[in-house]
């Protein structure tokens, strides 16, 4: 089946159609979302929650491939003997701003 995704217009090749199992809370806030006219029906809510959710997931996933990146860097730096002064604050400090921002982000 073709159709067209209301929220975006990308064109959808294929459907397959889900049964999925949500808390009370859940379905109540997809609910009100559909009656407050924010969404035409509860598939646009759950199609939209999971695009973000996969734009956070590829966002967490390119983190930490910066962060591997990184590592090997400086175990090659350690390697050929160029080392850099210890600075811990420093660390902990660029680590709750890390930490900070990825809760914001959701």
């Amino acid at each position: 089946m073709i159709s067209e995704d209301p929220l975006s217009g990308d064109q959808l090749t294929e459907l397959e159609r889900l049964t999925i199992t949500l808390t009370a809370e859940l379905s109540d806030t997809i609910k009100a979302a559909v009656n407050e006219g924010d969404y035409a029906s509860a598939s646009e809510v759950i199609r939209e929650a999971l695009r973000e959710w996969k734009l956070r997931r590829e966002l967490r996933q390119e983190e930490l491939a910066a962060l591997k990146a990184d590592i090997d860097q400086a175990l090659n730096e350690v390697a050929a003997g160029r080392l850099s002064e210890f600075n811990r604050d420093r660390i902990v400090e660029r680590v709750r701003k890390l930490l900070a921002a990825r809760k914001r982000a959701g």
